[in-house]
């Protein structure tokens, strides 16, 4: 019980600060003077819905009582946490400048919230996995 509540809820927040982080806490960067958008904001965009999945998930692990469908969610949890990690370098990208304030502040924002999704959906795949084991569910 308690650690499906801990991992819930950790998941949970750390998913709206993933999908909220972009647009609240760590801003992108603003419009073009012609008003168009630059990569960074599309790529805030992108972390909306893999902040509201990771939240999702995190939200199913708090209320799904079967160690075996919590380790299955604990997986996703770990998928999406790499998603995450994947909108900002490879799939979309940011601006090419250094300077400019999606990679000064977003991007490290996103990438620390993406590794703690990993690490966190990691550790409790593990416990997960060794419990079920255990009770002889594997």
């Amino acid at each position: 019980m308690k650690n499906r509540i801990i991992s819930g809820l950790a998941a949970i927040t750390l998913g709206l600060f993933i999908a909220l982080g972009p647009q609240v806490f760590f801003k992108l960067c603003p419009p073009k003077a012609d008003g168009s958008w630059m990569r960074c904001h599309w790529t805030g965009q992108a972390e909306i819905g893999a902040g509201f999945l990771v939240a999702l998930l995190g939200g199913a692990v708090l209320l799904c009582p079967s160690t075996g469908v919590r380790l299955g969610l604990s997986i996703a949890l770990g998928l999406s946490g790499i998603l995450t990690l994947l909108f900002p370098g490879p799939l979309i990208g940011g601006c090419m400048m250094e300077t400019m304030p999606c990679r000064k502040v977003a991007f490290p924002g996103i990438y620390l919230c993406g590794v703690l999704t990993i690490a966190g959906a990691a550790m409790n795949s593990c416990y997960l996995f060794r419990r079920n084991k255990q009770e002889g569910l594997c």
